[in-house]
């Protein structure tokens, strides 16, 4: 990339405009991220999840399965945990012997620690771990479907600016940080403020920071570790030792920059702690934390609820007639591209099925980003002829999948349009209902009988007219029900019960209301609830 194409790609991003709404339930919180007020990520947070990926626990190792080379561990989850034998680290040793230490009582300094020798990569589980021996672990995946948690032996703390590796004296830097003398900068500052015993592996984010904010995020991981220790000492049985940061939390501490604009949150307990978290971690931001008091809901104010509805279905529509159809299974995600009517009959073929695969590459990374879809997904588009128009296409979904902080690839197009994507996943796959609840049957498939239909309005008739002494009363009813109590004039249904009841009243026919949809107005109007 030339320097000219890097610093265009620098302003563009400093150009996108982040918003983050939060809506607070009684049981779960929201979290939608907006770039340019389009909504890209959807997270719904327990606020009684008790398995979040990072969270620590002291699980037990319930069965070792040595042809899988695994475990399962308990860690309080109704279904155990899987521990492979790659995901113990290379200082599995040392961490049980630092366990057993600590939980014997003895008093442990991590920065004098001996550190024993890296765990083989070809060894076997059996020889590390017995049925019943306790194990400090951590959530990699929180439990999917009918999965228990994936858990992870290498214990890691995630700051804003650094990562903190327990048994470890490497220093890595992000690869993002392409200036060799600020890399070599921020090994030098951490090197210097680092104790013994603690990888570090500095973020992103950290470049051109002061040794000072670094500092002060190194002393907060480490005070994570040891709060571990101290609740590892307590521990006679599995547990929970210490919990990761809410899902708020996390994307504040991974998404906070100066092109975040808003944060938007409709509770006030939750906006003081956020408010307060922001304090901590960039002061001058504090101001961006607002608190929504307004009446209607804070998704509907902001236009969220209307694109979660849009987005979310088996069908979505982009633009000019294009559109995806998303299937799920339970070992991929298929997404199959269609043109639909966009059509211009001055291109080719091929340059019109590129030109809507082109479109359809940005929704699709967006998708993925939205849904927080993981594993394998197969997308089948429109077959191209020209290997530079695969070529092209494989490039253009790159990039719009860039944005993406969960790790992915993409392999090229094959010659039948068919390119394959590798996605991480953490956490379950973000659902949303968007069909709604049928309003003439209440969602049980079934409706009422039509034969007594016009007993039921008739009861309710003979209520208002005769029990409630209603005047100038209303009906109104769908077109179809309409034909049937108006028709014949002096003998229709309207004027036998007029007769019956010995008052008049009006019925109007309505197009919009279902077939079995009616209402009664009284002689202001309104509705009256029955």
């Amino acid at each position: 990339m030339s320097e000219e194409n890097l610093e265009n790609e620098i302003v563009e991003e400093k150009t996108v405009e982040r918003d983050l709404v939060i809506n607070s339930h009684a049981s779960e919180v929201d979290i939608a991220l907006l770039e340019d007020n389009i909504l890209v990520e959807l997270h719904r947070e327990k606020t009684n999840n008790q398995f979040a990926v990072g969270d620590v626990y002291l699980g037990r190792v319930k069965k070792i399965l040595p042809g899988l080379n695994a475990a399962f561990v308990d860690v309080g989850y109704p279904k155990e945990a899987f521990l492979h034998y790659l995901d113990l680290g290379l200082q599995a040793h040392t961490l049980m012997k630092y366990k057993k230490m600590v939980v014997a009582g003895e008093d442990v300094a991590m920065d004098k620690f001996k550190l024993e020798p890296d765990l083989p990569k070809n060894g076997k589980i059996a020889d590390m771990l017995n049925v019943g021996d306790l194990v400090p672990v951590q959530i990699a995946k929180e439990p999917i479907h009918t999965k228990g948690p994936r858990i992870t032996a290498e214990i890691s703390f995630a700051g804003r600016y650094l990562v903190l590796v327990p048994f470890s004296n490497r220093i890595s830097v992000s690869q993002k940080i392409r200036s060799s003398e600020e890399r070599n900068r921020l090994r030098r500052l951490i090197q210097s403020i680092r104790p013994n015993n603690y990888g570090v592996i500095i973020r992103t984010i950290a470049e051109s920071k002061k040794v000072a904010e670094l500092d002060a995020d190194l002393k907060s991981l480490i005070s994570k570790w040891e709060q571990c220790t101290i609740e590892m000492k307590k521990m006679t049985n599995f547990g929970k030792m210490v919990s990761e940061m809410d899902q708020t939390s996390v994307m504040l501490r991974d998404l906070l920059n100066e092109s975040f604009n808003n944060i938007r949150v409709n509770d006030e307990k939750l906006y003081e702690e956020i408010r307060n978290y922001i304090q901590t971690i960039a002061p001058q931001k504090a101001e961006i934390v607002q608190l929504y008091v307004g009446k209607e809901p804070i998704f509907d104010y902001y236009n969220v609820a209307k694109q979660i509805k849009g987005f979310f279905g088996r069908v979505v529509t982009i633009k000019n007639g294009v559109y995806l159809i998303i299937e799920h299974t339970e070992a991929m995600h298929v997404i199959d591209v269609n043109s639909g009517h966009k059509l211009n009959k001055d291109n080719s073929p091929e340059e019109n099925a590129f030109q809507v695969n082109l479109e359809a590459a940005k929704e699709i990374a967006r998708q993925l980003r939205l849904r927080d879809m993981g594993g394998i997904i197969i997308v089948d588009f429109i077959d191209l002829h020209e290997s530079k128009h695969r070529k092209q296409l494989y490039e253009a979904l790159v990039e719009a999948m860039r944005p993406d902080r969960a790790k992915h690839k993409v392999l090229p197009a094959t010659q039948f349009g068919l390119i394959q994507i590798t996605r991480q996943r953490v956490r379950p796959e973000t659902e949303v209902q968007v069909q709604e609840k049928c309003p003439v049957c209440a969602g049980e498939g079934k409706i009422r009988p039509a034969i007594l239909f016009v007993d039921e309005i008739e009861n309710h008739l003979k209520y208002l007219l005769v029990d409630q002494n209603e005047t100038h009363l209303t009906l109104q009813v769908h077109p179809f029900i309409y034909s049937y109590l108006c028709i014949n004039g002096w003998f229709s249904i309207r004027r036998k019960w007029i007769k019956k009841y010995g008052k008049s009243f009006k019925v109007e026919s309505m197009p919009e209301f279902h077939m079995l949809q009616y209402s009664f107005l009284n002689a202001n109007g309104d509705e009256i609830k029955l």
